[in-house]
């Protein structure tokens, strides 16, 4: 599979924070967005998993990191980083929004929870 194969760079991201946390009320540790749709979902340390959850169901499996800093990628079918096109903006969520976040659903024992 290249590089490209699976990045759609006009997508923009589906919201600021990870898609069925923010629907369920969970929280999350970092975020990932599927570079194919935009779906924004939680890393493998976040206690739902829900980004590499999503790349499994529907067949998308290159994810970009939506942390503040960060541009790398990630394949999951051949499990490789590398470098990337920019995406469709905004490339990371809010400077604000806490780590793990969201703060309010973050429980005092968070690190009880993490993969």
């Amino acid at each position: 599979m290249g590089e490209l194969e699976g990045i759609d760079p006009s997508v923009p991201p589906s919201g600021e924070g990870c898609a069925e946390c923010d629907r369920d009320g969970g929280w999350w540790v970092h975020l990932r967005r599927c570079a194919q749709c935009g779906h924004i979902g939680c890393c493998d340390t976040s206690p739902e998993q829900h980004a590499t959850k999503h790349a499994a169901d529907t067949g998308h499996p290159v994810v970009r990191s939506f942390e503040p800093g960060e541009i790398w990628f990630w394949n999951y079918a051949t499990e490789i980083a590398f470098e990337g096109p920019d995406l469709a903006p905004p490339q990371h969520h809010p400077i604000d929004q806490t780590v793990p976040g969201p703060g309010p659903r973050v429980p005092a024992d968070w690190q009880a929870h993490i993969h």
